[in-house]
């Protein structure tokens, strides 16, 4: 019979602790939030041996059980809740061996909560390198637990402590410290309230404010007294703790722990004199940003065409296979245009991701974000606030998704409203078409007049970003002070293992989270333009035949003609024609109304919605640019001239052209509040900005 435990890894951020999780588990996990919340939480399983399986919980990385952001709090209801399924039968706390005095406080802490507990030294390959000597038997006797070497780079140690973690029973449960020692008359009244409960978990239910445990509380007088106290006096009492706990634990290192520094000056020390250098940094980040977005462009156009076009001979394949009818269109135009829509992003979405996990495993990203903080924080945002709106540029899903390391709610909630502002990949398809209709293919100063135009709607973009984030900053309040505190690794070489499983945990939360929501609305769009209300869509094909019976034409054309013309009397067409007196002033028909509305599944649907409209073939961009070049005004004007051109790409650069984005934006906020306050807002900058475009240029 199979035993099944559960076992929490927990630890600092940056000891490595994801490392031992991937060793452990391998392809065996999975990612998703913690019930309520949109804190991650990430599971996985591995045998122990043949009769013991171990459910792995990675939680957040924490630096103490006083917690102080989300993930802290998701860390400490979960240890003193015992009725949580996922409540560890054991801990293993994983420190890194550079840092162990440091990464011992949250050791403590959790012993204390008479939690079987193992104390797991990472990185124990650089031991001999950095002239560190440890005293494990002694380390043990003195924490009064089991503790296991382990270095995921040379897969040494697993095994011990997969070992380790099968004789759990065997690890003592006695705390470290008495809670006596901080303050002993508080603590013998509390014990006296709450007498035969472990003192140092009622601690911290009253410090927390967690209430899951269930206690039996002896009538006192003074049963409220303990919940009462000022809110200083606590956070005194909190303070004396960790005073009390590192005089502990430097008793502990001193006679189990050895370091030989050389005197020979850090490599660490002088690739950081450049790399957070006030100018040189800049410096360096840009150009790396450089190489990563040209090599996602290039990179990724091979197989995002490739994909493009199989799903496109599906659809055909579909259509030649089956009967015509209903569910064949549904088939061929509505599911797998769906599917195309979803799948033809992934490339780009693992290249991002490739990248980015390539620049936190090195231990670079932690100096990008102290680089970063102190000109974001001055417009209401953090440091941490730079990687979704680098990830922005490739898709603003996974933009808002990277916000949940930001500890700072406020911080977090401005990032995630003005993310959608940075240039994604989206938007490139409509603004290309457009460049090369209005845009002349000039020069100044040896620089493309179109290039530039490029350019500057991507500068465009993150002006935006940074000016709401100034203005949300004063509209917004945070009961918390912000402190900026952020961790200094070490650099090392990326782990491929580390990298690949980052990229498809990642990739495949993206397909399966928007990819839901954008076939949904793929199909939803398909009907609306499928479908109809009056005599003019049923019978399109008797009017238009009518109408060209005494002129020459060609079967193609006639289908395109009849297709244009149900497209106008679908239910999509009819609510072109309904907004088109909105949008006229903008200097847009109800052709343009169409694209604009389709877009709201995905902003690059517009450059096919027109496709479709000016009947042509969506995958010829030639042809689709000659057609809307040659549309006229009744007045015999091009309809797309400088002045529409202009608008059309200041309405993408600033709406909310996105249903998916808002979709990641409610579930990360747990509120239809913020992403309904986001899409008019946005989508008003958008109309006003177009607007004054056109009626200026005009």
């Amino acid at each position: 019979m199979i035993k099944n435990i559960n076992v929490a890894l927990i630890g600092n951020p940056n000891t490595g602790k994801t490392s031992v999780f991937n060793a452990l588990t391998g392809l065996n996990q999975k990612v998703g939030n913690y019930p309520g919340i949109t804190v991650e939480k990430k599971q996985g399983s591995c045998r122990l041996d043949r009769v013991t399986k171990a459910r792995i919980l990675d939680l957040p990385g924490t630096y103490s059980i006083n917690a102080s952001s989300m993930d802290e709090s998701v860390v400490v209801e979960l240890l003193l809740n015992k009725n949580n399924p996922d409540y560890p039968d054991v801990a293993v706390v994983v420190t890194e061996v550079e840092n162990l005095k440091r990464n011992l406080l949250l050791f403590t802490q959790i012993k204390d909560l008479e939690i079987p507990t193992v104390l797991l030294i990472n990185m124990s390959d650089q031991m001999q390198r950095k002239g560190i000597k440890i005293d494990m038997e002694k380390l043990e006797e003195k924490l009064n637990t089991k503790v296991v070497l382990v270095s995921t780079r040379r897969n040494s140690g697993v095994d011990q402590l997969k070992q380790i973690l099968v004789e759990y029973r065997s690890i003592s449960t006695t705390p470290l410290m008495n809670p006596k020692e901080i303050d002993p008359t508080y603590f013998e009244n509390l014990e006296k309230a709450f007498p035969n409960q472990s003192l140092y978990k009622l601690w911290l239910v009253i410090t927390q404010d967690v209430n899951f445990m269930q206690l039996e509380r002896k009538k006192v007088e003074d049963t409220t007294h303990f919940k009462t106290q000022t809110k200083t006096y606590l956070k005194k009492l909190q303070q004396r703790e960790t005073i009390k706990r590192y005089q502990m634990i430097n008793q502990i290192l001193k006679a189990t722990y050895e370091v030989n520094r050389k005197e020979a000056k850090d490599l660490r020390i002088q690739l950081d004199n450049i790399m957070i250098h006030k100018f040189w940094g800049y410096a360096i980040f840009f150009l790396i940003l450089l190489m990563i977005f040209q090599a996602i462009f290039e990179w990724s156009s091979v197989p995002m065409d490739m994909i493009d076009s199989s799903f496109a001979q599906l659809s055909e394949w579909i259509k030649n296979q089956m009967p015509a009818g209903i569910l064949t269109d549904l088939l061929a135009e509505g599911v797998i245009s769906g599917l195309g829509g979803i799948v033809i992003f992934i490339p780009q979405i693992a290249f991002l991701f490739l990248f980015i996990s390539v620049l936190e495993e090195t231990g670079y990203m932690s100096r990008v974000v102290f680089l970063m903080d102190r000109g974001l924080r001055r417009f209401g945002l953090s440091g941490k606030s730079v990687v979704p709106l680098i990830s922005g540029t490739a898709c603003a899903i996974p933009a808002v998704m990277a916000t949940r390391n930001i500890e700072n709610w406020k911080e977090r909630l401005i990032t995630i409203l003005v993310v959608p502002f940075t240039t994604c990949s989206a938007r490139l398809p409509v603004y290309l078409i457009l460049i090369a209709l209005v845009i002349p293919d000039g020069r100044l100063l040896g620089f493309n007049y179109q290039g530039l135009t490029l350019m500057g709607l991507y500068f465009l973009g993150f002006l935006m970003a940074i000016l709401s984030a100034s203005v949300l900053n004063n509209f917004l309040k945070s009961p918390n002070k912000s402190y900026f505190v952020v961790e200094m690794p070490n650099y090392k070489l990326p782990l491929l293992k580390n990298v690949l499983l980052t990229v498809w945990e990642k990739t495949r939360s993206f397909v399966i989270e928007a990819g839901k929501i954008i076939l949904a609305i793929s199909i939803l769009l398909w009907f609306m333009a499928s479908f109809g209300p009056g005599k003019n869509f049923s019978n399109a094909e008797q009017i238009i035949t009518q109408e060209y019976a005494d002129q020459p034409i060609e079967p193609e054309v006639l289908e395109c003609k009849i297709a244009a013309f149900k497209l106008e009397n679908s239910y999509i067409g009819v609510l072109g024609k309904t907004i088109e007196p909105l949008i006229r002033p903008l200097g847009y028909d109800w052709k343009i109304g169409i694209a604009l509305i389709s877009s709201f599944a995905a902003r690059e649907v517009f450059v096919g919605t027109l496709a479709t409209i000016y009947s042509v073939e969506s995958d010829t961009q030639e042809t689709i640019k000659n057609r809307m070049a040659g549309e006229k005004r009744k007045n015999g004007l091009p309809r797309f001239n400088l002045a529409t051109g202009i608008s059309l790409m200041l309405f993408y650069a600033f709406a909310m052209q996105c249903m998916s984005t808002l979709a990641i934006v409610k579930k990360e906020t747990n509120s239809w509040k913020w992403p309904t306050i986001q899409l008019f807002s946005m989508t008003l900058i958008a109309y006003l900005a177009a607007l004054l475009a056109y009626q200026m240029l005009k």
